[in-house]
């Protein structure tokens, strides 16, 4: 966060005035902002309906979103002892190749390149285990980084990249990234810790095919447009994104090339998207913090769950929810009467509707919910979306104030 307010003094902004900077830059010319200019625009709109939160708003979008990063396999308080106390054997040495290079490899990645002079035994054991690499461990020596991923010939097992403030980090990311490439990168953990947020990945950023894992924060993704249909992650099975800017087209660019992809997340979109999901492989769909017009759930016949959490639209839009085929859809939340439309086929559920099989998801049994239990049109909703998932096993009402909740249940029970 210290970084974030030394960029802001070097702009002439005030740090403190998080809320004045979001009206002043909703204000401005939409086209004089870029791609922030949307979110800058619901920043605004956020603030007018909920002054006292402009801290939080201002933290949430535009510090660096490391509370929910991967744990990588290295450890930096790793340490290799080849020789136990009152023991002269060295019997680490004698165990087998691979399981020297699974040792090697949770390694800090400067302990485990020096274990190369700790006899010929170990000199090419670095070398041809899976590179694991977390850029915090050579911090803040980034042209380290730069020799590393030129000196090992690969397979790249995981990369954490998310410490770098320094000027050359972008100018290195294109370089970066066709090494990754070239070299069978596994997991990526991208963060983008320098201004400006909206910095567009570099368009190689398409060619890292080998990926299984892949996490995103506070970037910009590429446009897709033009780029060759055979374009693809045949092996990518989780995908999470965290701040990051992108346009419909591109995220959907993304998953119909995807054929494997187990995991979406979404963390604080900044604008607004149009979900569309056709999978054969999904699982997992949490938008945490998104601004989402719509969820359409065309074909995912695997989809257990479906989570839209902490979702604002601007003025009084709202959020569409469009279920279609997902017969193994057991979790979903949270609906909320206020911001979410559901809509099933072409029947759009509204209070007192009647419902039919077609309107009815069977498999879901978790079903969480936001309730304002002092608004009239909140309450005459929830029957209606509780017909619509007859087999709800554990119902959670999300409330504020919890007082309202206490005397609807008193009103229920006397």
């Amino acid at each position: 966060m210290n970084t974030l307010v030394a960029e802001f003094r070097r702009l002439g902004l005030d740090p403190e005035d998080g809320e004045g900077f979001f009206r002043r830059a909703a204000a401005a010319p939409i086209h004089t902002l870029g791609p922030l200019g949307p979110a800058m625009a619901v920043a605004a709109d956020f603030l007018n309906r909920r002054p006292n939160e402009s801290a939080a708003l201002f933290v949430h979008l535009f510090s660096p979103p490391d509370y929910t990063f991967p744990t990588p396999p290295a450890s930096p308080a790793a340490r290799l002892f080849a020789l136990p106390p009152n023991d002269a054997v060295d019997r680490v040495s004698r165990l087998p190749d691979v399981l020297l290079g699974d040792i090697v490899s949770r390694l800090p990645v400067k302990d485990a390149a020096r274990t190369a002079a700790l006899s010929r035994r170990w000199r090419g054991v670095w070398r041809s285990a899976p590179l694991v690499l977390v850029d915090a461990d050579l911090f803040p020596a980034i042209s380290a980084v730069s020799s590393v991923l030129a000196a090992h010939p690969g397979p790249f097992r995981c990369l954490h990249l998310t410490s770098s403030y320094t000027v050359e980090f972008h100018g290195l990311l294109t370089s970066w990234l066709q090494l990754l490439a070239n070299k069978g990168i596994q997991e990526l953990v991208l963060v983008n810790r320098r201004w400006p947020l909206d910095f567009a990945l570099p368009a190689n950023f398409f060619g890292m095919a080998t990926l299984t894992r892949l996490y995103l924060g506070l970037w910009k993704l590429p446009c897709s447009v033009g780029l060759p249909r055979k374009t693809c992650f045949p092996n990518l099975r989780e995908l999470e994104l965290c701040n990051v800017i992108m346009e419909s087209r591109d995220l959907d660019f993304i998953l119909d090339r995807s054929p494997v992809l187990e995991m979406l997340h979404i963390h604080g979109s900044l604008l607004k998207l149009r979900l569309r999901l056709v999978s054969q492989s999904l699982r997992q769909v949490a938008l945490i913090v998104s601004f989402v017009e719509e969820i359409f759930v065309v074909d995912a016949p695997c989809v257990d769950q479906l989570i839209h959490s902490e979702v604002g639209t601007p003025g009084a839009s709202c959020s569409r929810i469009k279920i279609g085929h997902a017969p193994k859809l057991r979790y979903l939340g949270f609906l909320n009467p206020r911001t979410h439309v559901l809509e099933f086929g072409n029947t759009i559920i509204k209070a007192r509707t009647r419902v039919s099989p077609s309107t009815m998801v069977p498999s879901v049994i978790f079903l969480a919910m936001h309730v304002r239990f002092g608004v009239r049109n909140d309450l005459k909703m929830i029957p209606s979306f509780l017909r619509c998932f007859p087999n709800v096993e554990d119902l959670h009402i999300w409330v504020k104030p919890l007082t309202l909740l206490l005397a609807f249940i008193c009103t229920i029970m006397y």
